[in-house]
């Protein structure tokens, strides 16, 4: 038996790099089978193949572990398709360009430097980073330094210099991609405007009529709608083109607070007077009008107070009192000739 399935495995093209198994013979079916048969033999085709994967597998050097053997999967040998095409490559920055012409290879430089100030290894960069400006409380005077300059706001001015010099230059390397077509994908999704790399062209410039729509979302996008907002001179009321929903106030009152009622009662009128045959039965209705009045009137009954005598009955409830003759069983003397005549 296993020499038979070493050789059934023998006819399958198996990829363990992808799992995969592939049987390229014909089944040759006959046009005379019906569904069930052909489902009952795609289903057996399917247990030979996976048969043979887990043969494979069982066969490929492993390691021990707690959960079970472990082995290492080869090189897949089947091409997958993409679904998105491939990204086009960035062209180099400035720096790039440089350090190729000067031979300058990027080195990893570690994450620590020691921080002298403080006698300790702190970050490079980063909060409580190593040699932080801010740090510093006296800062030496140089023979080139002007006479009455602060070195800590020239420090400052130094480092917003340098940062608009940095984005300056990472946006005019993100120019040169969009002209290519090759934008980073986390711009391209935080730009929403901008399409995925590979798909279209880039749109546009944003005309006068955007721009003033955009300034107009802005200016309203506040809990107040922009309407204790301070305007610019010469600033605009922003023009919102569409309908606008109108919503209802919560507390029902009269006016506006009364049309929720209204709207109500309007839509109730109409299904009922569409579909009153449908939706009502009569007599369904009056047995739980009768059964309800008799629920309360049974109830009310019982919630009587206990106190209640014959004093607080009607005129016409109370009842006389028994003369004393009546008393202990004893019957008026006429009563009880009737009885003898009687008997």
């Amino acid at each position: 038996m296993a020499a038979v399935a070493a050789e059934e495995a023998n006819l399958y093209q198996i990829d363990l790099g992808n799992l995969t198994a592939f049987d390229s013979h014909d089944p040759g079916a006959s046009a005379t089978s019906s569904e069930e048969e052909l489902v009952k033999e795609c289903l057996e085709k399917g247990t030979r193949l996976v048969q043979a994967i887990a043969d494979k597998l069982f066969s490929l050097p492993s390691t021990p572990d707690k959960e079970g053997p472990l082995v290492q999967l080869p090189t897949p040998t089947t091409p997958i398709p993409r679904e998105k095409p491939l990204p086009k490559a960035k062209p180099p920055t400035k720096w790039e360009v440089f350090a190729q012409s000067k031979g300058i290879k990027k080195r990893k430089r570690s994450k620590h430097l020691y921080d002298e100030p403080s006698g300790e290894w702190k970050r490079r960069h980063g909060y409580n980073r190593a040699g932080d400006e801010n740090d510093i409380p006296i800062i030496e005077a140089k023979p080139t330094d002007e006479p009455g300059e602060d070195p800590f706001s020239k420090k400052k001015t130094e480092k917003k210099a340098r940062v608009q010099k940095n984005e300056k230059s990472q946006l005019e390397n993100l120019k040169k991609a969009a002209k290519v077509g090759a934008l980073p994908s986390t711009v391209q999704l935080a730009a929403t405007s901008l399409p995925i790399t590979g798909t279209r062209d880039i749109p546009k410039k944003v005309g006068k009529d955007d721009l003033g729509h955009a300034a107009g979302f802005a200016s309203s996008a506040t809990a107040s709608v922009g309407k204790f907002d301070e305007r610019l001179p010469g600033e605009k009321t922003p023009k919102h083109p569409g309908k606008h929903r109108k919503f209802l106030p919560v507390v029902e009152g009269s006016g506006i607070g009364s049309r929720e009622k209204q709207q109500c009662e309007k839509v109730l009128q109409k299904v009922l007077s569409s579909h009153n045959h449908d939706i009502l039965n009569v007599d369904k209705a009056v047995k739980v009008f009768t059964v309800n009045e008799e629920r309360n009137a049974h109830q009310k009954r019982k919630d009587r107070p206990a106190h209640q005598n014959r004093k607080d009955r009607p005129a016409h409830q109370k009842l006389k009192k028994r003369p004393a003759h009546q008393k202990h069983g004893d019957r008026p003397a006429h009563q009880k000739q009737k009885d003898r005549r009687k008997s």
